[in-house]
């Protein structure tokens, strides 16, 4: 019988590979990933330009989507999707 906690603990290290980013990396949202994206139908559509072409910074990762909190901008972090996300540079 195959132990539960390995196999779990290999599923996870599988997934984790496949992340564009990772928490702690600096990135901006796509925009072309984004626009008519499930979250984007679910979302205001006006959102700020400066998702789009400041550095956030990734807080937490939970499954497909990160917590970003953006620069020195007084607003709040947002979940976005880790596929729509890429590296600042």
């Amino acid at each position: 019988m195959a132990d539960k906690p390995a196999e779990k603990k290999h599923a996870e290290k599988k997934y984790a590979e496949k992340k564009p980013v990772k928490k702690g990396d600096f990135v901006r949202l796509v925009k072309e990933k984004f626009e008519n994206s499930v979250e984007a139908k679910a979302s205001d559509t006006r959102l700020s330009s400066y998702v789009f072409e400041t550095r956030g910074e990734i807080l937490d990762v939970r499954d497909d989507y990160g917590l970003v909190k953006f620069g020195r901008v007084p607003t709040p972090n947002i979940w976005l999707k880790l596929e729509q996300l890429e590296k600042f540079s």
